[in-house]
């Protein structure tokens, strides 16, 4: 009998401690609301992300890419790199661009990303851009 309690001791003592850890790690872990107007926005930016993704499938973009030294694979991490707010600026220039430009104005647009992340030390794409930091 003796030994059971002190076994029982060993058990109750070990299950306080998993308990203290448990009620520590379940107070550290807490959940936060997400908005209907914020899950709306990831979904419209991983909308976007796609459709500029299979605009690079196009053989006019891929060969303009080609002409300007700018990898299909560089193109498409920088592209998953966006913010939402630079993925809907960037829909929106698009869909404000007559058809015949936008093969181009697709272009000189991601070029633009390059160099403004260049300047802020995101890449290093261009030797002759300095960071600005």
């Amino acid at each position: 009998m003796e030994t059971i309690r002190k076994h029982l001791r060993y058990v109750s003592f070990f299950m306080a401690i998993m308990m203290a850890f448990g009620t520590v790690w379940a107070s550290s872990a807490t959940a936060g609301v997400v908005g209907t107007g914020e899950l709306l926005t990831e979904q419209r930016a991983d909308l976007d992300r796609q459709s500029l993704l299979e605009m690079l499938e196009r053989d006019e973009v891929k060969d303009k890419l080609a002409q300007m030294g700018v990898s299909q694979e560089q193109v498409e991490e920088r592209i998953q790199n966006l913010t939402p707010q630079e993925l809907s600026a960037f829909e929106q220039q698009l869909a404000e661009a007559p058809v015949g430009e936008d093969v181009v104005g697709i272009i000189v647009l991601f070029l633009l990303v390059f160099v403004v992340t260049d300047m802020l030390c995101a890449t290093n794409i261009y030797p002759f851009i300095n960071c600005i930091r």
